[in-house]
């Protein structure tokens, strides 16, 4: 009895070997080139990724949520692709969770409007006051809270964010605490908090 128990969980510690030495290695994918595949991610890309190492240096992630209709995202991303540095961002997300990757990382779309904020109604607003802004912060846009503003972000945009942010943290080194509401730096609609409960998410999923 003791020899079939230790044989089944010799197999068990197998097994799990296996399907770990199988499971992607994130970290190393978000530091790769080219078209890669990401795995739990839907991923257009209309512009790869180059060398990291050439990349702009992103400081921080800006979490945006635009007013734009269920299936937006698409023809944003297809705009911004054609005119890369008009206000917009380099990432954005549909309702259905596919990610459009938009704009080449060396290049930087207008976004942010100057981390005016200074309130601290969110956050301390003394480290991102007319620091946080756009040149130095890659965007990340979530469509499809037309006509109502305040409606959230869907399931499967948070299950896309949830593995878009630990790679875009992971290409560009930023740490958890340089991932920002657009509302948390920047005076914005006050009929929302525009991309705040991403943010927060981000900052409660942690490491």
């Amino acid at each position: 009895m003791n020899f079939r128990l230790l044989m089944t969980a010799l197999c068990a510690v197998a097994i799990a070997a296996s399907a770990a030495a199988q499971t992607p290695d994130l970290g190393m994918i978000a530091r790769s080139s080219g078209t890669p595949e990401i795995p739990g991610l839907k991923m257009v890309w209309l512009a790869p990724w180059g060398d990291v190492a050439k990349a702009h240096p992103w400081r921080n992630i800006i979490v945006h949520q635009t007013e734009g209709p269920a299936g937006s995202a698409r023809g944003g991303a297809q705009e911004q692709s054609k005119n890369p540095t008009r206000r917009g961002v380099t990432v954005w997300v549909e309702t259905d969770g596919t990610v459009y990757w938009a704009v080449a990382e060396d290049l930087v779309p207008t976004h942010g409007d100057g981390a005016n904020r200074n309130d601290n109604k969110y956050i301390d607003n003394g480290p991102t006051y007319h620091q946080v802004v756009g040149s130095a912060s890659i965007g990340v846009e979530f469509a499809g809270n037309f006509p109502d503003v305040t409606r959230p972000a869907t399931e499967a945009q948070i299950a896309a964010w949830r593995i878009l942010v630990k790679v875009l943290r992971a290409r560009y080194r930023i740490p958890l605490d340089r991932v920002y509401a657009h509302n948390w730096i920047d005076f914005k609609d006050a009929r929302y908090c525009e991309g705040c409960a991403l943010a927060t998410l981000a900052r409660e999923w942690g490491e």
